[in-house]
């Protein structure tokens, strides 16, 4: 069974697609197939690939595939074999497809039935989002059933936290479905009195549900970023690759079953 997991934030700038790509190696390192979905229109996890060229494609691309019902097979030839992954990229159309999707069939399940089209098989499908709540993040999440939530150690985050479990809900019963929580990823910590209020605050909030990981803020994930590979594949060492092993690690343990 392929697990699919949505790395979602609704608060932009909390560095869930630097989370979203390093969870992929760290996946693909443990001898995972892992594909790695771009649906933020912004593109950040395309261009963290190093495939800037596929955002400004004029060939097919995904916002094409979710528009089309009778289209959904052809998300098999976005499939691109990326340095260290498979990745289906974003593309500068994908811009207009929120507000085209608002009338549409089906309009948060085409990200579902696009996915359950894929003749390659994969032990993990990642998402990364888009910064904000609507029909994109909606399909990611009934396409997922799980979703993993980066935030940082601010005292901003609280809300921004509040409304995506809100909306969370509000999908569960439209859908009649369950989307698990898989855990927190308090990202680019510091340590300083704000970054341990926050930390308590996110474990008392969450801990006894689900796990919280804490990852450091380091320029070298920048960096890597910058360089189009994950923090493995970058020619810098950096101390938080063993965190991301170990979320990679959890998440190789939870029982999508359930």
């Amino acid at each position: 069974m392929t697990a699919k997991i949505s790395v979602s934030n609704q608060k932009g700038g909390v560095g869930k697609t630097t989370i979203a790509i390093n969870l992929c190696s760290a996946l693909t390192k443990k001898e995972n197939d892992v594909l790695f979905v771009d649906l933020d229109p912004q593109g950040h996890g395309t261009e963290g690939v190093g495939l800037e060229s596929k955002y400004t494609s004029d060939e097919g691309n995904l916002s094409e595939v979710l528009l089309d019902l009778e289209e959904l097979e052809r998300i098999n030839d976005l499939v691109v074999e990326g340095r260290e992954f498979d990745v289906i990229p974003s593309n500068v159309d994908m811009f207009n497809l929120e507000p085209q999707l608002i009338t549409a069939v089906r309009n948060k399940e085409r990200l579902s039935m696009a996915l359950d089209q894929l003749e390659c098989s994969y032990d993990y499908i990642l998402i990364d989002c888009p910064p904000h709540l609507g029909n994109l993040t909606d399909n990611a999440l009934l396409a997922s059933k799980n979703i993993l939530i980066p935030a940082l150690a601010e005292g901003t985050s609280v809300r921004a936290l509040e409304i995506l479990l809100d909306q969370i809900t509000t999908l569960e019963r439209a859908y009649e479905t369950e989307i698990k929580k898989l855990a927190v990823v308090a990202n680019r910590v510091n340590p300083n009195n704000q970054a341990k209020e926050m930390m308590d605050w996110f474990n008392k909030a969450f801990k006894d549900r689900v796990p919280i990981f804490e990852v450091r803020k380091r320029v070298a994930l920048q960096r890597a970023w910058s360089a189009g590979v994950s923090i493995f594949a970058h020619s810098e060492k950096c101390d938080m690759e063993d965190k991301f092993s170990e979320i990679a690690d959890y998440l190789k343990e939870v029982d999508y079953n359930e």
